[in-house]
């Protein structure tokens, strides 16, 4: 059995391994288990034309779109402003008027 190597970030002994890459539980750090880090692949989020999105863009909603827990919908035309690239699924993390804090997914919108 070889002996894992310590955190290069917090220097924790516990690191183990998961995959192709060791994982620190301590503070979250993974890193390649041949020591070559991966470059990081930068996304690029569109809107449904096309058009590359970015922090505090507007973006219209281009269909409605039913609240998921809720009898309310968000209509064709609503425009959204200052809206938040995140990771995941639903890709835009904004605040609706009359509705509140939602997360839409990027094909639904376009650049206002």
């Amino acid at each position: 059995m070889s002996e894992m190597p310590s955190c290069p970030q917090c220097s924790s002994p516990y690191a183990y391994e998961d995959r192709d890459n060791y994982v620190c539980p301590e503070c979250g750090h993974e890193w390649a288990r041949d020591g070559v880090a991966e470059p990081a692949e930068e996304s690029t989020v569109t809107d449904a034309n096309g058009n590359p999105l970015a922090d505090g863009d507007t973006v219209t909603v281009i269909k409605d779109l039913k609240v998921k827990g809720s009898s309310s919908v968000v209509k064709v035309g609503t425009k959204v402003k200052n809206i938040r690239l995140v990771d995941g699924d639903h890709d835009i993390d904004c605040k609706i008027d009359g509705i509140g804090a939602m997360k839409l997914k990027s094909q639904f919108v376009k650049k206002a």
